[in-house]
């Protein structure tokens, strides 16, 4: 499984109801399925890959997380699940308020836009740009709403979500020095893994 979907699925905790979104060919699904007894399912926008999760076994069905989240009912999940997709989203906004509409908690990973690389290159070269984990050319990408890790901070304090771990990592999976506060993070961490859950 991709670094990411590893350390979410230790964020998750047995028999936990999961729905994973833009859960691609279904990895995670099959994973927590599989080694913690969740009943887990998923929601894939493209046709090819949840048609290759449903031949599986798998419980994915095609959809949309801007349009179809909100034919879920309220806490219907104990975890919902938003990896690498959160920036290629029309809505993130909305998006993040139907996910702990419909789920106790959510978990949210996304590339972090702030790395000290992605600064560097953009100033250095006057371009977009390119690295392993944005790793397609800006006309490409599906990504239409990049995000440092402070910006999703703050998104979550004005919307009054409560974070209750963070994660982040570089590709290979190391995590210090950046644990250490949310500034070294934004600088350091090629992405991010939040935990979030509603303030009560």
């Amino acid at each position: 499984m991709r670094l990411d979907l590893r350390l979410i699925a230790e964020m998750i905790p047995a028999s936990a109801k999961v729905l994973d979104i833009g859960c691609g060919d279904g990895a995670l699904i099959e994973y927590l399925t599989r080694e913690k007894g969740a009943d887990a399912r998923g929601i894939e926008i493209d046709m090819a890959e949840a048609t290759r999760a449903v031949a599986a076994g798998l419980a994915v069905i095609h959809g949309d997380a801007d349009a179809d989240l909100a034919q879920y009912p309220d806490g219907a999940f104990d975890y919902v699940v938003l990896s690498r997709t959160l920036q290629a989203v029309e809505r993130p906004r909305e998006v993040l308020r139907q996910m702990l509409r419909i789920g106790s908690h959510a978990i949210v990973s996304f590339p972090n836009f702030g790395h000290w690389q992605m600064r560097w290159r953009l100033l250095s070269t006057g371009r977009m740009p390119d690295t392993d984990t944005w790793n397609r050319p800006w006309y490409e990408t599906p990504n239409i709403h990049p995000c440092t890790i402070l910006d999703f901070v703050a998104l979550c304090e004005t919307d009054g979500y409560a974070v209750d771990g963070w994660l982040a990592v570089d590709e290979r999976g190391l995590r210090a020095p950046w644990r250490r506060g949310l500034r070294l993070a934004n600088l350091f961490g090629e992405q991010a893994l939040f935990l979030l859950s509603r303030k009560a």
